[in-house]
C-alpha cells in the first residue's frame, strides 16, 4: 500500500541533555500546517581515487542532519498565565519564557542557554527521528487570514524506523483568531496608529549545524530580527517614514491581536531602525508603503518581547 503524504504526525519534546531524546509523550503533539521534510541533509564526499579508467567512484556522505518546515496557527493557550502548545517551539528558537501564573507568559530573546528539543515525525508509520533540534521561524498577521508563526527547525539525524503510530492529543492547541479590525486593535509604529495589510516579524536566527570530531550539533550563532509592514500611506505631515529612515530613527512598534483573556498576543518592540522605504504599491488604487524596520537591542535580549495574556 502507498503511504499517504497528509498522513504525518509530529511529536516535540524539550531535551534535558543536548542529543538525547526523552520520548514525546501524548501531549507533545504539534497542529502543523504546511509540512515539509527534509530527512537526509549533508555532503557527499569524494573518494578523489585516481584509477586506470574512467567512471563514477561513489561518495561518502558526511554532515548528516535533518530538516523540516511547518507553520502554526498564533493562538495563545486560552488561560492567562499558561503556556500555549507552541511556546516549546519558541523556546527551541532561542527565546526565554517567562510564565507570571494567572497573568501572563512572556517570551524575549537570548543570547546564550539555547535549549534544544527531539522531534519525531510519523509519515504513515515510518517515524524520522531528530535530535538536538534547533531553528528560527517568522511571525506573520494578515489582513483577513489566520495569524501563523513559520518554522525552521535542524537536527541531528538518525535511521527512520517502522513504528505503531501514537494517539496524538491535541487538546491544548486554541482556534485562532482571524486578524482584522475586530481581532487585532493595535497596530502602532512611532506612536502613530496605520491601516495595516500585513505585519510580519522575523527572528533571523542564523543556524548552523556544526560538525568537529568530539561535538556534533545544531547551534544558533547570531540573531538578524526584521520586521516588514504594508500600510496604508498617510500624508507625511502624519508620519514621514523617508525622513525617518533618513534620519536612521529608532521607533517604538506595537500590535497587539486577540480578545477575550487568554487569547491576546503583544509584540513589544522598544526600538526598531526605520529602513529605506523600497517604494510604493498599489492595492485597490490605494497607495500602499511597504516598510521594513530593524528591532536593536538597548541593554542586551530586548530586542522585542511577546507577551501573552
Amino acid at each position: 500500500m502507498p503511504i499517504k503524504w497528509r498522513s504525518k504526525l509530529i511529536q516535540f519534546v524539550l531535551e534535558t541533555t543536548y542529543g538525547t531524546d526523552p520520548g514525546p509523550a501524548a501531549a507533545d503533539v504539534v497542529l502543523a500546517q504546511q509540512v515539509e521534510l527534509t530527512p537526509m541533509e549533508g555532503n557527499d564526499v569524494s573518494r578523489e581515487i585516481e584509477l586506470p579508467y574512467l567512471g563514477t567512484q561513489g561518495t561518502v556522505p558526511a554532515e548528516l542532519h535533518a530538516k523540516i518546515e511547518f507553520r502554526v496557527e498564533l493562538a495563545p493557550s486560552g488561560s492567562a498565565g499558561l503556556a500555549p502548545a507552541w511556546g516549546k517551539l519558541l523556546r527551541a528558537c532561542g527565546m526565554a519564557e517567562v510564565i507570571n501564573a494567572g497573568t501572563s507568559v512572556v517570551y524575549n530573546p537570548v543570547t546564550d542557554g539555547h535549549e534544544s528539543a527531539s522531534l519525531h515525525v510519523y509519515v504513515g508509520e515510518t517515524r524520522w527521528v531528530m535530535t538536538g533540534v534547533r531553528g528560527t521561524c517568522s511571525l506573520d498577521l494578515t489582513a483577513q487570514a489566520n495569524p501563523y508563526i513559520a518554522f525552521e527547525f535542524w537536527g541531528l539525524f538518525s535511521l527512520p524506523s517502522e513504528e505503531v503510530r501514537p494517539a496524538p492529543d491535541f487538546s491544548a492547541w486554541q482556534r485562532p483568531q482571524i486578524a482584522s479590525t475586530l481581532f487585532t486593535p493595535t497596530v502602532s509604529l512611532d506612536g502613530v496608529d496605520l491601516v495595516t495589510r500585513r505585519f510580519m516579524l522575523d527572528f533571523g536566527n542564523a543556524v548552523e549545524p556544526r560538525f568537529l570530531i568530539g561535538s556534533e550539533g545544531i547551534l544558533i550563532t547570531q540573531k538578524e530580527e526584521q520586521i516588514e509592514m504594508t500600510v496604508e500611506a498617510v500624508p507625511l505631515t502624519t508620519y514621514n517614514p523617508f525622513q525617518a529612515a533618513l534620519n536612521q530613527d529608532e521607533v517604538v512598534v506595537q500590535i497587539t491581536h486577540g480578545t477575550g483573556a487568554g487569547r491576546i498576543s503583544t509584540i513589544d518592540v522598544p526600538k526598531a531602525q526605520m529602513q529605506r522605504p523600497e517604494g510604493l504599491e498599489n492595492e485597490q488604487d490605494i497607495v500602499e508603503w511597504p516598510l521594513k524596520l530593524v528591532p536593536v537591542p538597548t541593554n542586551g535580549n530586548d530586542q522585542f518581547t511577546l507577551t501573552l495574556t
